[in-house]
This record gives C-alpha cells, structure tokens and sequence, in this order.
C-alpha cells in the first residue's frame, strides 16, 4: 500500500506532466516534483499550462494555502486537459499577472484512490462471555476476521483527514482498534440481544458477521469517512477447556433433560385429557342415540293406537245420539191421545236404525283403515346394540344380527371383548348370556350306545 509517493518524472517544478505514478493498491499518493523525495524550494511551484493526468477510479486534489484560508479543487479521473483558468476558476486570483498569467503557483496535489479497496486482518484476543441464564459461569472466546473498506465520498474524507499529515499505517491501526471494540463489544453482548446461546455462537458465526457491518456502516462514514464493504468473522475460538465452558454445557444439558422430561408430561397429560374428552363425546353421542330412538318408538306407538281411539270416540257418540233419537219417537204424540203411538214408534225406530246403519258402517270403515294401518306398519321390534373391542381398537354398535354374521365367518369369538349401555365394564362375548347365546349348537347330543347281547 502506498503512503505519501512521490512522483517519478524527470519534469520537476516546471514539469509539463503531472499523474500518479503509483500502481492501484494506494489509498492517498502526494505528487512532488523531485523524483527523489526531497523537499526543495519549489516544492509545490506548479506551473500555469501543466498538462494534468488523472486515470479513471482517481480524485486529484489541489490545495492552496491562501491568508484568507485554504481552497481545493476536485479534478475527477479520466482526465487530460493542461492547467488553465478555464478548468481551475481559482486560479484567476492566484496566477500573477505580472508574469503574464504563466507565473508558478503554488498548490499540495494528492491522488485519492477510489476504486481500489483496502483490508485489514483483525483479532480480538480472549474475553469472557457469559449466557445471560447462568452468569457464574465465564466463557473465555477470541474472534478473528477481516475488514474491508474503500473511500467512495472524498469530500468527506479530506473533511475528516487532513491530507498533509495523512499516515496511512496510523489510519489502518485507528480502524482496527475500532473494529476490536465493536466486534469484542458485540459478541459479548450476543447472547442477550441477539439471544445466541454462548454454546452455539460458533454456529452464528456469519450472522453475527452480518449484524456487526450492518450497525459498524454508519460509524465507518461518520468517524474515517471511508465505505465499509465487508466484515467477516472468520473464526470464533471457544476455550473448551475452560472450567467456565465445562460448567455451562453440563448445566445446560441438565436443563434441556429436565425440559424434555417436563414436555413429554405435559404431551402423555395432554393424550389422556383428549382421550377422556373422546369418551365423553360417545357416551353423549351413545344418550342422544337412546333418547332419539326411544322418542321415535313413543311416536310410532302414538301413531298406531290413535286411530282406535278415535273410533271409540265417535262409536260413542254414534252410540249418544242413537239413544235420544230413540227417546224422541217414544215421546211422539201423532194422535193426540197421550196412549200408544205406533207411527211415532215406527218413526222412531226407523230414524234409530239408520242412524245406527251408518254407525255400523263407520266402524266396519274405521276398523278396516286402522287393520290396514297396523298391517302397513308394524311397531319396530327393540334392538340391542353392543360395540366390540379387538386389539385396543372400538367398532360398532352392532345389532345382535350383525354379531351372528361375524360369529359365521369367524371374526368375532367368545372371548372378543363386548359392551352396551348399562353393563359396569367390557367382558368376553362368552360371559354375557345375550352373546353367548350366539355360540350356542342347536345339535343334540348323541344317542347312547345300546347294549351288546
């Protein structure tokens, strides 16, 4: 890297070229016109109509010292044009007349390097680091890396740096202290505000690279006025012998034990909550059932023997009103006499029998509508469900229909397990007398032998 080079042309004070002769890893490079490096009396005696040079990626940078104060001009590479008043206004009131405008002036030219970049290694020796959880135990770490910077606003460069005195080995030590402190200063405090664990933080090593730039950005412009392009971590030494490391792995496996242990509680707690909240879903689902088909049954029954009360209703009231007719042709008087009245008996007893005809036939109707109803639809014989379990797995209800099919093919057994509503616990298939039944052979037993003569 160059410091303060000094130029190498044999052109001197009068020279007609000025250029940076360093190659492209300089940062500032100050032109002289003695190519030796010594000072002389025309150290910075720039002659009016010098051609200027400046390569593409360059900022020259001419300072005068005035009595009213120090001017600079900025002369942006690529550039080659000579020294005039029209490309350096300043040099209006500087030039002396009395030379006729070709006179020396006096001016500090400084090449500024703004393409190429500049790197420095870094380490920051062992520190301790603590988990914010267990702070008696003290983690010794070291870090080391690279940092990566450029000049991209020379304004703010020269506005920080003073270009005369500009060491470019006292700079590179100011940003490396700088970045230490950070990097010390951050990775310290990781574990609380970025919440890495001390014994992970290895791992985060390219994250944390990448939260360090981004909150050092800022502070490289305000305090060097150069671009930080890059910080890398390339290395997080964790002293693994330590005391403090062998502490804080055993306390920490110890935790996540006890962690794990405590998680799979409340999982096996969480599994038996859902399995009982399951079982009392069926059992309400096994009530509605009951209730339902119980309601159906009252229903189907209501419906059935309504038609036969509705007869005896209107057989009674047939049975009313044949009786006062009865009543009223007794209780004619045609004659007059207050005797006997035969036609109003006749009367009477022809208006009885039509009455009781149509009574007669409205119960013979009734009658046949309500056979015919019953016949249509017959109550429904109760049916008796029961679930079967094989296997630690439930399925039904099945009827007792269903469980006979199954007993044919050989998939349900005596000893297969079997509960309905109303039995205190499940039991083999053989010891309910209901199921059992299902087993049972109709076969005789065989004759006896008969006996031999």
């Amino acid at each position: 890297m160059g410091l303060f080079g000094f130029g190498s042309s044999k052109e001197g004070g009068f020279m007609d070229v000025i250029r940076c002769d360093e190659s492209n890893d300089y940062l500032i490079w100050k032109w002289s016109p003695d190519p030796s490096g010594e000072p002389t009396k025309k150290e910075n005696a720039i002659r009016y109509g010098s051609s200027l040079r400046v390569k593409d990626g360059e900022v020259a940078v001419f300072v005068y010292k005035q009595s009213n104060g120090t001017m600079q001009d900025y002369i942006e590479g690529p550039y080659d044009k000579k020294i005039e008043t029209a490309n350096f206004p300043v040099l209006t009131s500087i030039v002396g007349a009395a030379f006729g405008g070709s006179s020396p002036f006096q001016a500090e030219i400084y090449f500024i390097n703004l393409a190429g970049n500049v790197q420095i290694k870094f380490a920051v020796p062992y520190f301790d680091v603590f988990d914010p959880r267990f702070l008696d135990f003290a983690v010794p770490m070291a870090v080391r890396g690279t940092v990566t910077f450029n000049i991209s606003d020379y304004k703010q460069f020269i506005k920080l740096n003073r270009l005369n005195s500009f060491d470019i080995y006292d700079f590179e030590q100011s940003i490396k202290a700088a970045v230490c402190k950070y990097v010390k200063g951050f990775v310290s405090n990781a574990p609380q505000m970025a919440n890495i664990p001390v014994l992970q933080i290895e791992r985060r090593m390219m994250e944390i690279s990448d939260m360090i730039q981004t909150r050092l950005a800022a502070d490289f412009v305000n305090d060097f006025g150069v671009n930080l392009k890059r910080l890398d971590i390339s290395a997080i030494d964790v002293d693994k012998e330590s005391e403090g490391y062998a502490e804080l792995r055993n306390i920490t496996a110890d935790q996540q034990t006890r962690t794990i242990e405590a998680q799979t509680d409340v999982n096996i707690k969480n599994l038996a909550d859902m399995q009982a909240i399951n079982a009392a879903n069926m059992e309400e689902t096994l009530r509605i059932q009951r209730e339902e088909m119980q309601r159906a049954q009252k229903l189907q029954t209501e419906t059935n023997f309504i038609g036969a009360h509705a007869l005896n209703q209107q057989t009674e009231v047939m049975k009313t009103a044949a009786e006062s007719l009865g009543q009223m042709g007794s209780s004619m008087d045609f004659g007059g006499g207050g005797g006997m009245n035969p036609a109003g008996m006749m009367a009477g007893m022809m208006m009885g029998g039509a009455v009781a005809g149509q009574m007669t036939g409205m119960m013979n109707q009734m009658g046949g509508n309500l056979m015919n109803q019953q016949a249509n639809t017959p109550p429904p014989m109760p049916t008796v469900s029961y679930f079967v379990a094989v296997n630690g797995q439930q399925s039904g209800p099945f009827t007792m229909a269903q469980l006979q099919q199954l007993a044919a093919t050989g998939q349900f057994t005596p000893d297969t397990l079997v509960w309905k509503n109303g039995m205190a616990g499940w039991a083999a298939a053989k010891d309910v007398a209901e199921v059992a039944s299902l087993f049972a052979t109709n076969t005789p037993p065989p004759p006896p032998v008969p006996p031999t003569l």
